[in-house]
Formats: C-alpha cells, sequence, structure tokens
C-alpha cells in the first residue's frame, strides 16, 4: 500500500453510489480503492431496482433528494452519452384516482415547479386517454423527461473507469474491521489490512453495521424491506408504453405499486413493501435468526411496528395473495387480470429507521474524523448516484487531495 500523502482513500461498497464516489475520486487523481464482499458489482439494491432515472417530483424542495436528483439526472445523462449506454426517456405519468389524491397530485406538481422539473404537465381525465386509453385516472402529471437505464450496465462501466484510471475493485472481499485514527484509517479484510487516507462507506444493507465497526454507537438503523415485482406477460405488455405510478401515500418513503417498463421490452408491476425476514431476504423463505433476534432487540423497529403493523398488514396480504395485488394495479389498469402476469423479480431496500421508529425520508450522510458513512441512499440514489458522489468527494478530499 502507498504511504503518507499518497494514501488511498478507501470506499466500502461497489453499488452505484460507491463506484460513482470512487470514479469521482479517481477523477481527482487519489488512489481510490473498493471494497465489496460479493463476487460482482451492483449485487443488492444497485441490481435488483426497476431501473428508472426519477425527475425529481416527489421531493421536498431544498432536500437533498430533491437537490441532488436533479443535479444527478443531468450528470447520469452525460455519463450514459459519453459511454453509449442506453437512455429510453419514455415518459411518466403519476395517476391520480380519485379527488383526494387530485389534491395531493397539486402538491406534487408544486414540488416538481419548485424543483426545476422540466416540461411537467397537467392533465385531465381526457388528457390520460390521449396518451395512454388504457390507463384510468381522474387526472395526472406527464413528466415526460423521465427515463429508464441499465443501473448494473452503468456500475460495470463504472468499475472499468475506476480500473482504468489506476484504482482497484476488490470484489469478494469483506470488511471485517474498521479502526479509524486522526488522519487515517485501517480497514481489515481476511486478506489483510488497507491503512487509508479517508473511508466512505456506502454499504447499503450493511450500512448501519459498518458505521458500527467504525466506531458510530446511534442511528439510524437499517430495516430491510422486500420488494416484489409481477411481470407483465408477453401478450399484455405492449397496452402501455409509459411508466405508469399513483399517487403516494405521504406517510410513506414508498411510491405504491406501478408499472415500469424494462429496456429489454419487458414490463412490471410492483414493488410492493414487505418486511424482510433476512437481511438480503430476497426470498419469502430467507430467514435468518441473527436478523430477527437484531429486529427483536431493536427499540426503534418496535416502535416502527407499532405505529405501522396496518400498512405492514396491507402489504403483507399483496404479498401473499396475487389476486390482491392485480387488484390494486386494477385501479389504475382496470384491464389486468390475473392471466395477464407472471412472478417477476425481486429486491430489497435499506430503510433506515430513527430510534422513535420514524423512517427516514432524506439522504444521510455522516462525518465523524476521516470516515464519512451513507446511512440513508433509498430512492432516487441511483438516479442521484453522481452527485451523491460529488458531494461526499467534496467532503472527504480538501484535506488530502493534493499530491
Amino acid at each position: 500500500m502507498t504511504v503518507g500523502s499518497e494514501r488511498p482513500v478507501g470506499v466500502i461498497g461497489a453499488g452505484l453510489v460507491g463506484l460513482a464516489t470512487a470514479w469521482q475520486i479517481a477523477k481527482a487523481g487519489r488512489p481510490v480503492v473498493v471494497f465489496d464482499k460479493e463476487a460482482g458489482v451492483a449485487a443488492h439494491q444497485s441490481g435488483h431496482n426497476s431501473g428508472v432515472v426519477h425527475s425529481g417530483i416527489y421531493y421536498t424542495p431544498g432536500s437533498a433528494k430533491a437537490r441532488m436528483c436533479r443535479r444527478g439526472v443531468e450528470l447520469l445523462r452525460d455519463y450514459c452519452s459519453d459511454k453509449a449506454l442506453p437512455w429510453d426517456a419514455r415518459g411518466k405519468l403519476i395517476v391520480a384516482r380519485d379527488d383526494d389524491e387530485t389534491v395531493r397530485l397539486r402538491e406534487l406538481q408544486r414540488r416538481a415547479d419548485a424543483n426545476g422539473v422540466p416540461d411537467v404537465q397537467w392533465l385531465d381525465r381526457e388528457g390520460i386517454v390521449a396518451l395512454e386509453p388504457e390507463v384510468a385516472g381522474v387526472a395526472a402529471l406527464l413528466s415526460p423527461t423521465t427515463a429508464i437505464v441499465d443501473y448494473p450496465a452503468i456500475a460495470r462501466s463504472l468499475a472499468d473507469d475506476v480500473r482504468s484510471m489506476g484504482g482497484q475493485v476488490l470484489t469478494a472481499t469483506p470488511v471485517v474491521g474498521i479502526r479509524p485514527a486522526a488522519e487515517s484509517v485501517d480497514v481489515q479484510t481476511p486478506a489483510g489490512t488497507h491503512r487509508l487516507l479517508r473511508l466512505v462507506i456506502c454499504g447499503g444493507l450493511q450500512s448501519d453495521q459498518l458505521a458500527r465497526l467504525a466506531g458510530a454507537d446511534d442511528g439510524p438503523e437499517i430495516v430491510p424491506f422486500r420488494g416484489e415485482y409481477l411481470r407483465l406477460r408477453a401478450h399484455a405488455r405492449d397496452r402501455v408504453r409509459r411508466m405508469i405510478y399513483p399517487v403516494p401515500d405521504p406517510a410513506y418513503p414508498f411510491l405504491g405499486v406501478h408499472l415500469t417498463p424494462r429496456l429489454d421490452g419487458s414490463s412490471d408491476l410492483g414493488p410492493n413493501a414487505v418486511l424482510a425476514l433476512a437481511r438480503e431476504g430476497y426470498r419469502r423463505t430467507d430467514v435468518s435468526g441473527a436478523h430477527l433476534a437484531t429486529l427483536a432487540r431493536s427499540t426503534a423497529f418496535r416502535h416502527l411496528a407499532r405505529t405501522h403493523w396496518r400498512a405492514g398488514a396491507h402489504e403483507m396480504r399483496g404479498s401473499l395473495s396475487r389476486r390482491a395485488f392485480v387488484a390494486e394495479a386494477r385501479t389504475y389498469l382496470p384491464w389486468l387480470t390475473l392471466a395477464d402476469v407472471e412472478a417477476g423479480p425481486t429486491g430489497v431496500r435499506a430503510q433506515a429507521v430513527d430510534a422513535d421508529g420514524s423512517l427516514v425520508d432524506d439522504f444521510r450522510i455522516q462525518t465523524r474524523g476521516p470516515v464519512v458513512a451513507v446511512r440513508n441512499a433509498p430512492s432516487p440514489a441511483a438516479t442521484a448516484c453522481l452527485a451523491i458522489a460529488e458531494h461526499i468527494a467534496a467532503e472527504t478530499l480538501p484535506a488530502g487531495s493534493q499530491r
């Protein structure tokens, strides 16, 4: 390893945020090394999401999500153009199904305007039918610039770029210890110890555990939620061209069961948000006794469960009953039947929860000495990954960016 001013910056996590951060650091001329316990990049949230580049409609004006989403769209579009990666700006409709949702849709329109989302249009029922005759709703917002991309391909490209600039991407390399000091930090792996100038933790589902290894004893805690999709069968997938989203419940940082076309021509319905019974519990049968014991001891989780058990029961019903899942989608796709869908992919969302049980909504990044920890980076973190990386690099590099 290099020493003194040439010590690398370390990044834990070879997902989109981690790789984008490493890319930004390498571009600044700093040696960088990425650690990930999996055999390849984008193994978890970055490779199991809906592939949507969000435009910034949902987020509270002035929040980190709003600012970094809008900046991230610009950076990601330019990156995909430079690397000849696909960018399909086919647009999105956010559909109000009744008068109450129309009121909430007006608030989303206000946020879109405040956040500078381009070309957003209000549609009445006739406007919806003109664009998507198979979609039901009383009003909608059209975001024509919302795009779909191949996030795993973007992650692989970022990893290749890091390597081409002299950085290391060490997959199959779990971090088992972190020892911060005043001006350096030691990262222990089964293969040995790396002495680093700074360390950035982008651990997703493991972010709270990694932060504790680095000496952080406060929250938030990560509670994993499994997101399940149904996939439209071939005969049904061309009935709707754009992404179709319901108006989300403002009480939760989830966007509801929506229809998302994929670059390969398929279309998926989902995800729901079901408590996962393992930290990386992609299947219903994935159950970890250690994880369940951790939840049982968690004051934050007990507060969460006590407050939101009804919503949890609703989500579980949709998970156990395909009929119930389809019934929810039928509120805006009235033609949909059980014969139109089959099992689709799943993902696991790393949801940060504060000690009082509240769901952390905005991005949360903490700096303690030489360690920067991304403690909450849910959607739209994939969209915002390059903007988050800009922010982290600005926080991480000033004292050690000059050789």
